[in-house]
């Protein structure tokens, strides 16, 4: 099964210990970003690993190279999420906090490309109670579900 794991930038070490869990299980997670390298400041611009600013002084609207690595960084999660059997969205709880919103987009291009939708944690928005998008807790009872399905599938 191949997953894509959804969630804001700063729970990407927490999702990358999922991501261990579930390829030594036997899964294949396509989530690119969270090897570290899709970051960017709250005013659009791409940092590093590191946290330094990969493009000194951009506005998010200038700098042609800053653009041109957003659009790369959009494109791979795309294709991540296209090429996903099941999209895992870890959401917040509704109203908390101020975010980009990547991960509500990477849901929908989920929802719109008819693949299967598991959420955790929230409901935070109202395509979280779509009839076809699972509903889950704890990331435990997510594996638990996986592990489930995989014992079915052998």
């Amino acid at each position: 099964m191949r997953i894509y794991l959804a969630a804001r930038y700063s729970r990407r070490e927490e999702l990358a210990a999922y991501r261990e869990q579930l390829q030594s299980a036997g899964m294949v997670v396509t989530s690119r970003w969270l090897n570290g390298k899709h970051q960017i400041s709250d005013t659009g611009v791409p940092i590093g690993d590191h946290g330094e600013k990969l493009i000194e002084g951009d506005d998010g609207s200038t700098n042609v190279a800053a653009a041109e690595m957003r659009s790369a960084f959009a494109a791979e999660d795309f294709q991540d999420v296209a090429t996903c059997d099941l999209l895992v969205a870890f959401t917040e709880p509704p109203r908390s906090n101020a975010s980009r919103g990547g991960r509500h987009v990477e849901l929908g291009l989920a929802l719109g490309m008819m693949k299967r939708v598991w959420v955790v944690g929230h409901r935070e928005n109202i395509f979280c109670w779509l009839e076809d998008v699972r509903f889950f807790e704890s990331w435990e009872a997510v594996c638990d579900q996986l592990l489930r399905e995989a014992a079915l599938s052998v």
